[in-house]
Protein backbone atom coordinates (compact mmCIF):
# COMPACT_ATOMS: atom_id res chain seq x y z
CA UNK A 1 0.00 0.00 0.00
CA UNK A 2 1.29 3.45 -0.78
CA UNK A 3 0.13 6.98 0.10
CA UNK A 4 -1.03 9.75 -2.39
CA UNK A 5 -1.05 12.81 -0.63
CA UNK A 6 -1.72 16.24 -1.75
CA UNK A 7 0.18 19.64 -1.42
CA UNK A 8 -1.13 20.20 1.86
CA UNK A 9 -0.77 17.18 3.16
CA UNK A 10 2.70 16.72 2.18
CA UNK A 11 3.44 20.41 3.84
CA UNK A 12 2.26 18.98 7.17
CA UNK A 13 4.35 16.25 6.98
CA UNK A 14 7.28 18.41 6.34
CA UNK A 15 6.68 20.28 9.02
CA UNK A 16 6.47 17.63 11.22
CA UNK A 17 9.80 16.15 10.20
CA UNK A 18 11.45 19.83 10.73
CA UNK A 19 9.97 20.14 14.37
CA UNK A 20 8.57 17.21 16.09
CA UNK A 21 11.60 15.01 14.30
CA UNK A 22 14.42 17.69 14.26
CA UNK A 23 15.75 16.95 10.47
CA UNK A 24 16.60 20.45 8.93
CA UNK A 25 14.66 21.65 5.96
CA UNK A 26 18.41 22.25 4.07
CA UNK A 27 18.94 18.37 4.95
CA UNK A 28 15.70 17.21 3.31
CA UNK A 29 16.48 19.86 0.32
CA UNK A 30 19.88 18.26 -0.19
CA UNK A 31 18.70 14.78 0.05
CA UNK A 32 16.26 15.71 -2.83
CA UNK A 33 18.72 17.30 -4.60
CA UNK A 34 20.78 14.34 -4.53
CA UNK A 35 17.80 11.60 -4.88
CA UNK A 36 16.20 13.80 -8.16
CA UNK A 37 20.28 13.50 -9.64
CA UNK A 38 20.44 9.40 -8.84
CA UNK A 39 16.42 9.39 -10.34
CA UNK A 40 18.11 10.88 -13.78
CA UNK A 41 21.04 8.53 -13.87
CA UNK A 42 18.71 5.13 -13.33
CA UNK A 43 15.81 6.12 -16.14
CA UNK A 44 18.87 6.76 -17.98
CA UNK A 45 18.69 10.37 -18.66
CA UNK A 46 21.54 12.22 -20.37
CA UNK A 47 22.60 15.20 -17.86
CA UNK A 48 25.46 16.15 -19.59
CA UNK A 49 24.28 19.63 -20.30
CA UNK A 50 21.14 20.63 -17.86
CA UNK A 51 19.15 23.43 -17.21
CA UNK A 52 17.56 23.47 -13.98
CA UNK A 53 15.18 26.24 -13.82
CA UNK A 54 14.47 26.85 -10.22
CA UNK A 55 11.51 29.47 -8.48
CA UNK A 56 11.76 30.91 -5.48
CA UNK A 57 10.69 28.46 -3.10
CA UNK A 58 11.63 25.47 -1.43
CA UNK A 59 10.92 23.29 -4.87
CA UNK A 60 13.32 26.50 -6.73
CA UNK A 61 15.73 25.38 -3.79
CA UNK A 62 16.22 21.69 -4.64
CA UNK A 63 16.72 22.80 -8.00
CA UNK A 64 19.63 25.16 -7.19
CA UNK A 65 20.94 21.97 -5.30
CA UNK A 66 20.27 19.76 -8.55
CA UNK A 67 22.43 21.94 -10.90
CA UNK A 68 25.37 21.95 -8.04
CA UNK A 69 25.44 18.63 -7.81
CA UNK A 70 25.06 18.35 -11.36
CA UNK A 71 28.14 20.31 -11.98
CA UNK A 72 30.23 18.15 -9.22
CA UNK A 73 29.64 15.34 -11.02
CA UNK A 74 31.63 17.27 -14.19
CA UNK A 75 28.43 18.30 -16.00
CA UNK A 76 27.63 21.30 -17.29
CA UNK A 77 24.32 22.83 -15.59
CA UNK A 78 22.96 26.08 -15.95
CA UNK A 79 19.80 28.25 -14.02
CA UNK A 80 17.03 29.58 -15.03
CA UNK A 81 15.97 31.41 -12.51
CA UNK A 82 12.50 32.26 -12.88
CA UNK A 83 11.36 33.72 -9.35
CA UNK A 84 11.97 37.12 -7.72
CA UNK A 85 14.61 37.57 -5.30
CA UNK A 86 12.13 39.25 -2.78
CA UNK A 87 10.50 36.38 -2.60
CA UNK A 88 13.20 33.80 -1.84
CA UNK A 89 12.70 31.41 0.95
CA UNK A 90 15.10 31.07 3.46
CA UNK A 91 16.56 27.51 2.37
CA UNK A 92 16.62 29.16 -1.75
CA UNK A 93 17.93 31.72 -0.61
CA UNK A 94 21.00 29.70 0.72
CA UNK A 95 21.50 27.30 -2.22
CA UNK A 96 21.37 30.46 -4.27
CA UNK A 97 24.11 31.96 -2.75
CA UNK A 98 26.12 28.60 -2.86
CA UNK A 99 25.70 28.19 -6.62
CA UNK A 100 26.98 31.88 -7.10
CA UNK A 101 30.10 31.28 -5.10
CA UNK A 102 30.55 27.91 -7.02
CA UNK A 103 30.44 30.47 -10.35
CA UNK A 104 27.50 28.32 -11.40
CA UNK A 105 26.10 30.32 -14.66
CA UNK A 106 22.62 31.76 -13.94
CA UNK A 107 20.37 33.12 -16.11
CA UNK A 108 17.21 35.37 -15.50
CA UNK A 109 16.05 35.32 -19.35
CA UNK A 110 15.50 32.69 -20.97
CA UNK A 111 18.60 31.54 -22.65
CA UNK A 112 19.67 30.45 -26.57
CA UNK A 113 21.84 26.97 -25.92
CA UNK A 114 20.47 23.99 -26.39
CA UNK A 115 20.10 21.38 -23.44
CA UNK A 116 20.00 17.50 -23.49
CA UNK A 117 17.56 17.74 -20.07
CA UNK A 118 15.57 20.62 -18.52
CA UNK A 119 14.70 19.81 -14.70
CA UNK A 120 11.73 22.17 -13.63
CA UNK A 121 11.87 23.15 -10.42
CA UNK A 122 9.42 26.46 -10.58
CA UNK A 123 6.51 26.12 -8.12
CA UNK A 124 6.32 22.22 -6.67
CA UNK A 125 3.03 21.30 -4.50
CA UNK A 126 2.37 24.55 -3.24
CA UNK A 127 0.71 26.04 -6.55
CA UNK A 128 -3.14 27.82 -6.09
CA UNK A 129 -3.27 29.71 -8.71
CA UNK A 130 -3.29 29.88 -12.02
CA UNK A 131 -0.04 30.11 -13.87
CA UNK A 132 0.02 33.16 -16.08
CA UNK A 133 2.84 36.07 -17.80
CA UNK A 134 6.28 35.53 -17.14
CA UNK A 135 6.03 32.25 -15.76
CA UNK A 136 3.21 31.00 -18.30
CA UNK A 137 5.68 31.88 -21.12
CA UNK A 138 8.96 30.22 -19.49
CA UNK A 139 6.82 27.29 -18.94
CA UNK A 140 5.73 26.89 -22.60
CA UNK A 141 8.92 27.29 -23.56
CA UNK A 142 10.19 24.71 -21.71
CA UNK A 143 8.12 22.31 -22.85
CA UNK A 144 9.04 23.05 -26.52
CA UNK A 145 12.58 22.07 -26.13
CA UNK A 146 13.50 18.77 -27.89
CA UNK A 147 15.61 16.89 -24.93
CA UNK A 148 14.32 15.30 -21.78
CA UNK A 149 12.24 16.66 -18.95
CA UNK A 150 12.21 15.96 -15.34
CA UNK A 151 9.87 17.61 -12.90
CA UNK A 152 10.81 18.11 -9.46
CA UNK A 153 8.62 16.73 -6.46
CA UNK A 154 5.55 17.50 -9.05
CA UNK A 155 5.34 19.31 -12.63
CA UNK A 156 4.77 22.99 -12.05
CA UNK A 157 0.91 23.83 -12.81
CA UNK A 158 -0.28 20.17 -12.12
CA UNK A 159 -2.58 21.06 -9.13
CA UNK A 160 -1.45 18.40 -6.48
CA UNK A 161 -4.91 17.62 -5.18
CA UNK A 162 -7.15 17.22 -8.27
CA UNK A 163 -4.48 16.35 -11.49
CA UNK A 164 -6.18 19.81 -12.81
CA UNK A 165 -3.88 21.82 -14.78
CA UNK A 166 -3.70 25.43 -13.72
CA UNK A 167 -3.27 27.87 -16.97
CA UNK A 168 -0.96 25.08 -18.48
CA UNK A 169 1.88 22.65 -17.22
CA UNK A 170 5.52 21.42 -17.35
CA UNK A 171 5.32 18.24 -19.54
CA UNK A 172 7.87 16.14 -17.94
CA UNK A 173 9.22 12.65 -18.75
CA UNK A 174 10.16 11.75 -15.25
CA UNK A 175 8.51 13.28 -11.98
CA UNK A 176 10.99 12.80 -9.41
CA UNK A 177 8.48 13.44 -5.85
CA UNK A 178 9.80 13.58 -2.25
CA UNK A 179 8.38 10.62 0.11
CA UNK A 180 5.45 9.98 -2.07
CA UNK A 181 3.99 10.76 -5.28
CA UNK A 182 1.78 13.26 -5.30
CA UNK A 183 -2.45 12.79 -5.82
CA UNK A 184 -2.53 15.10 -8.85
CA UNK A 185 0.22 13.42 -10.67
CA UNK A 186 -2.17 10.15 -10.48
CA UNK A 187 -5.19 11.78 -11.61
CA UNK A 188 -5.93 12.82 -15.27
CA UNK A 189 -4.90 15.18 -16.79
CA UNK A 190 -2.30 15.75 -14.05
CA UNK A 191 -1.06 12.19 -14.97
CA UNK A 192 -0.33 12.84 -18.90
CA UNK A 193 1.78 15.69 -17.86
CA UNK A 194 3.85 13.47 -15.02
CA UNK A 195 5.60 11.12 -16.90
CA UNK A 196 6.78 8.15 -15.31
CA UNK A 197 6.52 8.73 -11.45
CA UNK A 198 8.87 7.74 -8.57
CA UNK A 199 8.99 8.70 -4.94
CA UNK A 200 12.36 9.24 -3.39
CA UNK A 201 12.83 8.17 0.27
CA UNK A 202 14.23 11.59 1.53
CA UNK A 203 13.64 10.94 5.46
CA UNK A 204 10.38 12.03 5.69
CA UNK A 205 8.43 9.02 6.95
CA UNK A 206 5.07 8.13 4.65
CA UNK A 207 3.64 6.01 7.72
CA UNK A 208 3.05 9.88 8.82
CA UNK A 209 -0.04 9.85 6.90
CA UNK A 210 -1.78 6.87 8.79
CA UNK A 211 -3.56 9.28 10.80
CA UNK A 212 -5.05 11.28 8.41
CA UNK A 213 -7.88 9.70 6.70
CA UNK A 214 -8.08 12.28 4.04
CA UNK A 215 -4.55 11.03 2.47
CA UNK A 216 -5.60 8.47 -0.74
CA UNK A 217 -4.06 5.01 -0.64
CA UNK A 218 -3.22 2.95 -3.65
CA UNK A 219 -1.99 -0.38 -4.26
CA UNK A 220 0.56 -2.43 -6.04
CA UNK A 221 0.61 -5.85 -7.15
CA UNK A 222 2.80 -7.22 -4.40
CA UNK A 223 -0.25 -6.08 -1.93
CA UNK A 224 -2.30 -8.71 -3.55
CA UNK A 225 -1.52 -11.92 -1.55
CA UNK A 226 -1.46 -9.78 2.15
CA UNK A 227 -4.99 -8.27 0.96
CA UNK A 228 -6.68 -11.91 -0.40
CA UNK A 229 -9.02 -13.74 2.32
CA UNK A 230 -7.28 -16.61 3.38
CA UNK A 231 -7.82 -20.28 1.69
CA UNK A 232 -7.53 -23.09 4.72
CA UNK A 233 -6.74 -26.05 4.00
CA UNK A 234 -9.97 -27.60 6.24
CA UNK A 235 -12.83 -25.91 4.29
CA UNK A 236 -15.47 -26.65 2.05
CA UNK A 237 -18.04 -24.65 0.14
CA UNK A 238 -19.65 -22.82 2.72
CA UNK A 239 -16.49 -21.71 4.47
CA UNK A 240 -16.55 -19.45 1.39
CA UNK A 241 -19.68 -17.96 1.41
CA UNK A 242 -23.09 -17.98 0.15
CA UNK A 243 -23.81 -15.23 -2.92
CA UNK A 244 -27.25 -14.46 -4.37
CA UNK A 245 -26.82 -12.58 -7.37
CA UNK A 246 -30.19 -10.86 -8.41
CA UNK A 247 -29.44 -10.17 -12.05
CA UNK A 248 -30.73 -10.38 -15.21
CA UNK A 249 -34.14 -9.29 -16.74
CA UNK A 250 -35.50 -10.70 -19.47
CA UNK A 251 -33.14 -10.56 -22.64
CA UNK A 252 -30.05 -9.56 -20.27
CA UNK A 253 -28.60 -12.88 -19.36
CA UNK A 254 -24.97 -11.95 -19.97
CA UNK A 255 -25.33 -9.76 -17.30
CA UNK A 256 -26.28 -12.22 -14.65
CA UNK A 257 -23.42 -14.55 -16.03
CA UNK A 258 -20.59 -11.99 -15.85
CA UNK A 259 -21.66 -11.25 -12.35
CA UNK A 260 -21.37 -14.65 -11.08
CA UNK A 261 -19.19 -15.97 -13.14
CA UNK A 262 -16.71 -12.85 -11.84
CA UNK A 263 -17.95 -14.14 -8.27
CA UNK A 264 -16.46 -17.22 -8.73
CA UNK A 265 -13.26 -16.82 -10.39
CA UNK A 266 -12.05 -14.42 -7.15
CA UNK A 267 -13.33 -17.38 -4.39
CA UNK A 268 -16.51 -17.35 -3.72
CA UNK A 269 -17.99 -20.67 -2.65
CA UNK A 270 -21.53 -20.98 -3.97
CA UNK A 271 -23.59 -18.57 -6.15
CA UNK A 272 -26.86 -18.88 -6.93
CA UNK A 273 -28.89 -16.05 -9.02
CA UNK A 274 -31.70 -15.02 -9.13
CA UNK A 275 -33.00 -14.00 -12.46
CA UNK A 276 -35.98 -13.38 -14.90
CA UNK A 277 -37.62 -16.68 -15.61
CA UNK A 278 -36.64 -16.60 -19.76
CA UNK A 279 -33.43 -16.60 -18.76
CA UNK A 280 -33.24 -19.96 -16.74
CA UNK A 281 -32.07 -21.85 -19.85
CA UNK A 282 -29.21 -20.11 -21.06
CA UNK A 283 -27.78 -19.61 -17.68
CA UNK A 284 -27.97 -23.08 -16.79
CA UNK A 285 -25.98 -24.01 -19.42
CA UNK A 286 -23.50 -21.07 -19.65
CA UNK A 287 -22.60 -21.52 -15.45
CA UNK A 288 -23.61 -24.79 -14.44
CA UNK A 289 -22.12 -24.65 -11.08
CA UNK A 290 -24.58 -21.62 -10.58
CA UNK A 291 -28.10 -22.45 -8.34
CA UNK A 292 -30.79 -20.63 -10.84
CA UNK A 293 -33.74 -19.42 -9.27
CA UNK A 294 -36.55 -17.50 -11.22
CA UNK A 295 -39.33 -15.26 -11.48
CA UNK A 296 -42.06 -14.01 -13.72
CA UNK A 297 -43.36 -11.46 -11.44
CA UNK A 298 -42.87 -10.15 -7.51
CA UNK A 299 -43.05 -12.33 -5.12
CA UNK A 300 -41.98 -11.54 -1.65
CA UNK A 301 -42.16 -14.68 -0.10
CA UNK A 302 -39.27 -16.28 -2.58
CA UNK A 303 -37.21 -13.29 -2.61
CA UNK A 304 -37.49 -13.53 1.61
CA UNK A 305 -36.40 -16.92 1.81
CA UNK A 306 -33.31 -15.85 -0.72
CA UNK A 307 -32.28 -13.24 1.54
CA UNK A 308 -32.21 -15.63 4.67
CA UNK A 309 -30.05 -18.02 2.96
CA UNK A 310 -27.52 -15.64 1.49
CA UNK A 311 -24.08 -14.52 2.95
CA UNK A 312 -24.17 -11.31 0.42
CA UNK A 313 -26.39 -10.16 -2.33
CA UNK A 314 -25.49 -8.17 -5.22
CA UNK A 315 -28.21 -6.69 -7.04
CA UNK A 316 -28.80 -4.73 -10.32
CA UNK A 317 -26.74 -6.22 -13.18
CA UNK A 318 -28.85 -5.96 -16.29
CA UNK A 319 -32.18 -6.13 -13.66
CA UNK A 320 -33.80 -3.63 -15.44
CA UNK A 321 -35.93 -0.31 -14.07
CA UNK A 322 -39.41 -2.03 -14.08
CA UNK A 323 -41.96 -2.14 -11.51
CA UNK A 324 -41.22 -5.54 -10.01
CA UNK A 325 -37.63 -4.58 -10.48
CA UNK A 326 -38.24 -1.67 -8.08
CA UNK A 327 -40.55 -3.79 -5.64
CA UNK A 328 -37.40 -6.29 -5.89
CA UNK A 329 -34.62 -3.74 -4.63
CA UNK A 330 -37.29 -1.95 -2.46
CA UNK A 331 -37.73 -5.07 -0.44
CA UNK A 332 -33.83 -6.16 -0.71
CA UNK A 333 -32.62 -3.01 0.61
CA UNK A 334 -35.23 -2.94 3.92
CA UNK A 335 -34.69 -6.39 5.04
CA UNK A 336 -31.64 -8.03 3.99
CA UNK A 337 -29.05 -8.17 6.77
CA UNK A 338 -26.12 -8.94 4.64
CA UNK A 339 -23.84 -6.89 2.78
CA UNK A 340 -25.62 -5.73 -0.12
CA UNK A 341 -23.49 -4.51 -3.66
CA UNK A 342 -25.80 -2.25 -5.77
CA UNK A 343 -24.92 -1.54 -9.47
CA UNK A 344 -26.22 -0.85 -12.72
CA UNK A 345 -30.00 -0.76 -12.84
CA UNK A 346 -30.26 -1.14 -9.03
CA UNK A 347 -28.32 2.20 -9.20
CA UNK A 348 -30.56 3.79 -11.50
CA UNK A 349 -34.01 2.59 -9.59
CA UNK A 350 -32.23 4.55 -6.43
CA UNK A 351 -31.33 7.86 -7.99
CA UNK A 352 -35.14 8.08 -6.94
CA UNK A 353 -35.48 6.13 -4.20
CA UNK A 354 -32.85 7.89 -1.59
CA UNK A 355 -34.38 7.19 1.18
CA UNK A 356 -34.04 3.40 1.00
CA UNK A 357 -30.03 3.95 1.91
CA UNK A 358 -31.45 5.80 4.92
CA UNK A 359 -33.52 2.91 5.89
CA UNK A 360 -30.34 0.68 5.53
CA UNK A 361 -29.71 -1.80 8.60
CA UNK A 362 -26.67 -3.39 6.35
CA UNK A 363 -23.02 -2.76 4.80
CA UNK A 364 -23.75 -0.72 1.13
CA UNK A 365 -21.85 -1.28 -1.28
CA UNK A 366 -22.83 1.26 -4.57
CA UNK A 367 -20.94 1.14 -7.80
CA UNK A 368 -21.69 4.10 -9.83
CA UNK A 369 -20.06 5.49 -12.97
CA UNK A 370 -20.17 9.34 -13.21
CA UNK A 371 -23.47 9.42 -14.98
CA UNK A 372 -24.87 7.54 -12.17
CA UNK A 373 -23.69 8.96 -9.66
CA UNK A 374 -25.32 12.30 -11.53
CA UNK A 375 -28.54 10.81 -10.77
CA UNK A 376 -27.24 9.74 -7.40
CA UNK A 377 -26.03 13.38 -6.17
CA UNK A 378 -28.33 15.43 -8.98
CA UNK A 379 -24.78 17.05 -10.02
CA UNK A 380 -23.79 17.05 -13.58
CA UNK A 381 -21.29 14.72 -15.00
CA UNK A 382 -18.74 17.74 -15.45
CA UNK A 383 -18.95 19.19 -11.96
CA UNK A 384 -18.48 15.59 -10.91
CA UNK A 385 -15.10 14.90 -12.67
CA UNK A 386 -13.96 18.26 -11.19
CA UNK A 387 -14.88 18.29 -7.97
CA UNK A 388 -15.29 13.97 -7.86
CA UNK A 389 -13.68 13.87 -3.93
CA UNK A 390 -15.70 16.69 -2.64
CA UNK A 391 -19.32 15.02 -3.77
CA UNK A 392 -18.05 11.69 -3.54
CA UNK A 393 -17.37 12.94 0.41
CA UNK A 394 -20.57 14.54 1.05
CA UNK A 395 -22.45 11.80 -0.40
CA UNK A 396 -20.50 9.02 1.50
CA UNK A 397 -20.55 10.79 4.93
CA UNK A 398 -24.34 11.69 3.97
CA UNK A 399 -25.02 8.21 3.65
CA UNK A 400 -22.68 6.01 5.48
CA UNK A 401 -22.27 3.76 2.64
CA UNK A 402 -19.53 2.93 0.38
CA UNK A 403 -19.49 3.82 -2.73
CA UNK A 404 -16.96 2.90 -6.04
CA UNK A 405 -17.21 5.51 -8.44
CA UNK A 406 -15.74 4.31 -11.57
CA UNK A 407 -14.18 6.44 -14.15
CA UNK A 408 -10.68 5.73 -15.62
CA UNK A 409 -9.24 6.80 -12.20
CA UNK A 410 -11.51 4.93 -10.11
CA UNK A 411 -12.20 6.22 -6.38
CA UNK A 412 -13.51 3.93 -3.28
CA UNK A 413 -14.71 5.97 -0.36
CA UNK A 414 -16.42 5.40 3.40
CA UNK A 415 -16.38 7.86 6.09
CA UNK A 416 -13.43 7.41 8.35
CA UNK A 417 -11.39 5.48 5.52
CA UNK A 418 -8.61 6.91 3.53
CA UNK A 419 -10.00 6.89 0.00
CA UNK A 420 -8.15 4.28 -2.11
CA UNK A 421 -7.32 5.68 -5.79
CA UNK A 422 -6.63 2.96 -8.60
CA UNK A 423 -3.96 3.05 -10.97
CA UNK A 424 -4.34 -0.23 -12.36
CA UNK A 425 -6.50 -0.56 -15.80
CA UNK A 426 -6.19 0.70 -19.09
CA UNK A 427 -8.79 2.04 -22.26
CA UNK A 428 -9.21 -2.14 -23.43
CA UNK A 429 -11.61 -2.32 -20.06
CA UNK A 430 -14.49 0.24 -21.76
CA UNK A 431 -16.63 -2.20 -22.96
CA UNK A 432 -19.99 -3.53 -22.07
CA UNK A 433 -20.11 -5.55 -18.91
CA UNK A 434 -16.89 -4.61 -17.61
CA UNK A 435 -18.69 -3.07 -14.81
CA UNK A 436 -20.96 -6.22 -14.54
CA UNK A 437 -17.97 -8.57 -13.86
CA UNK A 438 -16.50 -5.83 -11.22
CA UNK A 439 -19.53 -6.22 -9.53
CA UNK A 440 -19.15 -9.49 -9.03
CA UNK A 441 -15.89 -9.26 -7.78
CA UNK A 442 -16.70 -7.18 -5.20
CA UNK A 443 -19.52 -9.55 -3.92
CA UNK A 444 -17.31 -12.61 -4.47
CA UNK A 445 -14.64 -11.10 -2.08
CA UNK A 446 -17.05 -10.04 0.43
CA UNK A 447 -18.37 -13.35 0.77
CA UNK A 448 -15.40 -14.49 1.92
CA UNK A 449 -15.71 -12.21 5.07
CA UNK A 450 -13.72 -9.14 3.72
CA UNK A 451 -15.16 -5.64 5.36
CA UNK A 452 -17.09 -3.23 2.87
CA UNK A 453 -14.92 -0.94 2.24
CA UNK A 454 -11.58 -3.89 1.86
CA UNK A 455 -13.15 -5.89 -0.48
CA UNK A 456 -14.10 -2.75 -2.79
CA UNK A 457 -11.15 -1.43 -2.62
CA UNK A 458 -9.00 -5.01 -3.72
CA UNK A 459 -11.94 -5.53 -5.83
CA UNK A 460 -11.50 -2.33 -7.84
CA UNK A 461 -7.60 -3.45 -8.05
CA UNK A 462 -7.36 -7.07 -9.25
CA UNK A 463 -10.48 -6.32 -11.96
CA UNK A 464 -8.08 -3.56 -13.35
CA UNK A 465 -5.45 -6.30 -12.95
CA UNK A 466 -6.74 -8.13 -15.18
CA UNK A 467 -7.76 -5.84 -17.45
CA UNK A 468 -4.37 -5.05 -17.66
CA UNK A 469 -3.40 -8.81 -18.49
CA UNK A 470 -6.11 -9.60 -20.84
CA UNK A 471 -4.94 -6.45 -22.49
CA UNK A 472 -1.51 -7.65 -22.68
CA UNK A 473 -2.68 -10.71 -24.14
CA UNK A 474 -5.48 -9.57 -26.55
CA UNK A 475 -4.61 -5.68 -27.44
CA UNK A 476 -6.40 -2.86 -26.59
CA UNK A 477 -9.16 -3.17 -28.95
CA UNK A 478 -10.12 -6.78 -28.82
CA UNK A 479 -10.69 -7.25 -25.12
CA UNK A 480 -14.21 -8.09 -23.89
CA UNK A 481 -15.92 -8.42 -20.55
CA UNK A 482 -15.02 -11.95 -20.28
CA UNK A 483 -11.66 -11.47 -20.90
CA UNK A 484 -11.48 -9.34 -17.52
CA UNK A 485 -12.48 -12.69 -16.06
CA UNK A 486 -9.27 -14.65 -17.53
CA UNK A 487 -7.12 -11.62 -16.32
CA UNK A 488 -8.52 -11.93 -13.16
CA UNK A 489 -7.87 -15.47 -12.74
CA UNK A 490 -4.22 -15.32 -14.15
CA UNK A 491 -3.11 -12.52 -11.67
CA UNK A 492 -4.34 -14.43 -8.87
CA UNK A 493 -2.69 -17.74 -10.14
CA UNK A 494 0.69 -15.94 -10.12
CA UNK A 495 3.34 -17.94 -7.86
CA UNK A 496 3.05 -16.34 -4.34
CA UNK A 497 -0.33 -15.02 -4.14
CA UNK A 498 -1.79 -18.36 -3.39
CA UNK A 499 -1.97 -18.92 0.64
Amino acid sequence: MRYLPNGVQMSAADRHTIEEIGIPSLVLMERAALKTVEAMHTHGIDTSRALVVCGSGNNGGDGFAIARLLTEEGDCAHILFAGRESSLSPECSVQMKITENLGIRIFTEIPKEEYTVIIDAVFGVGLSREIGGKYKDIICWMNEQKCAKTAVDIPSGVNSATGEIMGTAFRADLTAAMACVKAGCEMYPGKLYAGETVALPIGIDPGYFASDSEVYITYDREDIPRLLPERKADSHKGSYGKVLMITGSRGMAGAAYLSARAAYAVGAGLVQIYTAESNRSILQQLLPEAVISCYEEYDGKKLSSLLEWADVVCIGCGLGTDRTAEQILEYTLKNTAVPCIVDADGLNLLAGRPELLEDARTPIILTPHMKEMSSLTGYPVSEIKRCRMKILKAYTDRYCVVCVLKDSRTLVRKKGHHPFLNLAGNSAMAKAGSGDVLAGVITGLTAQGMEAFESAALGVYIHACGGDTARDEKGSYSVIARDLIGGIEKCMSVKGMEK
